[in-house]
This record gives C-alpha cells, sequence and structure tokens, in this order.
C-alpha cells in the first residue's frame, strides 16, 4: 500500500522548526529561560557590586522602582552648599540611611571633616560602612533622643530621609536637639507629598509608614518649635542651583542654629 503524502502546510504544525517556535509549550519555556536568565544576571550584578559598589546597585533599583531617596541628593547639593555656607561647611554631620555613602563622598572634599549618624541597623553594610563604624566616624544611634555631641560640635548638621519617619512627638525633640549641636546650621532634605518611601516589608526598620508634609506643614512646624530659617542661605543656595539648572527631587529647607 502506498503512504498518503503529507502536505506541507501539515508538517508545519507542531513538527518542523518553525511550527515548534511558536507551539504553547515551546513559548512557555523559552519565557520561563529568559526570566531565569534575567534573575541569573540581577544576582551576579548584585555580587559584583557587593562591597563598595552595593550603594550604587540599591540606589539605580530604587529609581527604576519609582523611590527617590532624599539621601541620595545630598551629594548632588554640595557644591551649592558650599556657596550658601562658604567656609562654615568644612565639620559637618550627616543623619539618615546610608550616611556612610554620604560621610564618604564628603570627606573626598578638600578641607572638609564629616561625622555621620545611621538611624537603623547596619547588619547589611558593607565593609567600608563598619569601617566607618569601627573608626568611630560614623554612629549607629536612635535620633527619638538627644544626640551625645556637645552644642555647636559642627559647623553644619544635614539630615535625609529621616524626619518623614518620625511623628510630631519626636520631631518636637529631634531637630531643636540638631539645631543644637550645630554652629552655622540645619539643613533639612525630605519627601514632597506622593513620593513614595518605604515599602511594606520595610515598615519593621523603620517603625512607622513614611508621612510626607507639605512646606507649609513644616513651615507652621518651624514657627512652633522655635526654628528659625535661614533665609540668606536658602537665597544663595537657590541662586546657586538655578545657575546650574538643578533641580531638587526633595524639599530642602535651611534651618539657623541656635545662639
Amino acid at each position: 500500500m502506498s503512504r498518503r503524502p503529507t502536505s506541507s502546510t501539515q508538517r508545519g504544525i507542531g513538527t518542523g522548526s518553525l511550527g515548534g517556535f511558536f507551539h504553547p509549550k515551546s513559548s512557555s519555556r523559552r519565557l520561563l529561560s529568559k526570566t531565569l536568565m534575567f534573575l541569573g544576571l540581577i544576582l551576579i550584578i548584585g555580587y559584583t557590586f557587593r562591597g563598595s559598589g552595593g550603594a550604587r546597585v540599591k540606589e539605580s533599583l530604587a529609581r527604576i522602582e519609582g523611590d527617590i531617596t532624599c539621601t541620595s541628593e545630598v551629594p548632588r547639593t554640595m557644591p551649592y552648599l558650599k556657596r550658601a555656607y562658604g567656609d562654615s561647611i568644612h565639620k559637618v554631620l550627616h543623619i539618615g540611611p546610608d550616611t556612610c555613602s554620604v560621610v564618604s563622598k564628603f570627606l573626598k572634599e578638600e578641607e572638609t571633616e564629616a561625622w555621620g549618624v545611621e538611624p537603623y541597623d547596619i547588619e547589611d553594610a558593607d565593609r567600608n560602612c563598619k569601617s566607618l563604624v569601627h573608626k568611630g566616624i560614623v554612629r549607629v544611634s536612635d535620633i527619638k533622643f538627644p544626640l551625645p555631641y556637645r552644642a555647636k560640635s559642627f559647623s553644619l548638621v544635614v539630615i535625609s530621609d529621616a524626619v518623614d519617619y518620625l511623628s510630631p512627638k519626636y520631631l518636637n525633640k529631634t531637630l531643636p536637639d540638631l539645631a543644637r549641636v550645630s554652629s552655622t546650621g540645619l539643613v533639612i532634605f525630605t519627601g514632597y507629598p506622593g513620593n513614595s518611601r518605604a515599602k511594606v516589608p520595610e515598615l519593621s526598620k523603620f517603625g512607622r509608614p513614611a508621612k510626607m508634609r507639605s512646606s507649609s506643614w513644616w513651615g507652621r512646624f518651624f514657627v512652633q518649635t522655635g526654628l528659625d530659617e535661614n533665609e540668606a542661605a536658602t537665597k544663595k543656595f537657590e541662586q546657586s542651583a538655578a545657575k546650574n539648572s538643578y533641580t531638587p527631587r526633595c524639599q530642602i529647607f535651611h534651618l539657623k542654629s541656635y545662639d
């Protein structure tokens, strides 16, 4: 008996190379393969940049997810802070998450001394950060309580990504204390209302979800707590930033130190 011929159309369904490509099972396998390759690439990148470069990976991922960190804004404002405060910026205290990264960048500036306070745990900190903590340059401390520094210990105090997690009860104590340990000024970096902050898995770390306040809210709060805004420094900072077409992604407030 002669074999019935098979049409070219029939051969193309599920048997030929082109038909296998469009087969549902083949598509699923290709999708799974690509997904595994992507995850593997992420793990390789994370491992490669582990250590001193870990902060860069963390910052990049935050931008991809739509998270805006005010701490990452601090190094970008260094030139404008210098123009606003001049020689008074030679001794700086930074307070906020990932302070090790900020302090490291301040220390690279000529004639600048820098210290930091990390409000949260540093279990996942890189070697550079742990070294700064070991040397006493960075301190891990709960900023809800007075910092162990004498009055006017630092010329400039900068705080970022920390006040958004404090209730007014603790803000009433924390910000005046920061003004106490500064001799020239206090600079606050805080998120705009609507900006995203700590996700659900991070709430246990911060203790409470972030609360973004408007500039008018902060203005009233400064008056109520006896903190005066530094209009001269604000004007110099904004003029310098405008000349360089720099637009902050966070609210920045300049406050005077206590006399």
